[in-house]
């Protein structure tokens, strides 16, 4: 009789150990990362001070978007060329689709021109943020989106000294 209450006892344990080692899927790692194409500007300084995303079921946040925890900074796109990219912000958050991703910029945007920088207008890029669409499925473990964020398309130079940003932004 020992043993069988030695051996139900060990099984009950075995149960218990294994069922409180399986991982959660429920939850899952989003990272976005940034990367440029070549142009033939100096510097593309852009100041994101905010990355959002929205899922699938937005219904638990601020008009469905969710932030991400950003490394807010100028980034000089053109630093992120040719395979480099740079980890922008990250988040964990329930297993969903990512339906549209929003950088919120700050005032301290430039383009380097000659040795001369310029400042880069972006319109609603602080309010409204810049924007884009997208359909990703997050996995289990890490769900990396890299952005795409196009300097040599994005810059417009409208006249001397002034330069526009109508951001082109692809996922990759």
């Amino acid at each position: 009789m020992r043993k069988f209450i030695t051996s139900i006892t060990l099984a009950a344990f075995a149960i218990v150990l294994i069922t409180g080692c399986k991982k959660d899927k429920t939850n899952g790692n989003l990272e976005i990362r940034l990367t440029d194409n070549p142009t033939a500007l100096e510097e593309v300084n852009v100041d994101i001070q905010n990355v959002n995303v929205k899922f699938t079921d937005d219904s638990t946040s601020n008009n469905g978007w969710n932030s991400l925890t950003t490394n807010a900074r100028v980034y000089n796109l053109l630093a992120l060329q040719n395979g480099v990219d740079t980890v922008l912000a990250t988040g964990n958050f329930p297993m969903q689709t990512v339906k549209e991703i929003r950088f919120v910029l700050g005032p301290n945007n430039t383009v380097k021109e000659n040795g001369i920088v310029y400042p880069l207008t972006v319109p609603s890029g602080s309010t409204s943020g810049l924007k884009i669409k997208l359909s990703k499925a997050m996995q289990t473990d890490l769900t990396s989106i890299i952005v795409d964020f196009d300097a040599a398309l994005s810059v417009r130079k409208d006249g001397p000294g002034d330069y526009k940003l109508i951001p082109v932004l692809k996922i990759k």
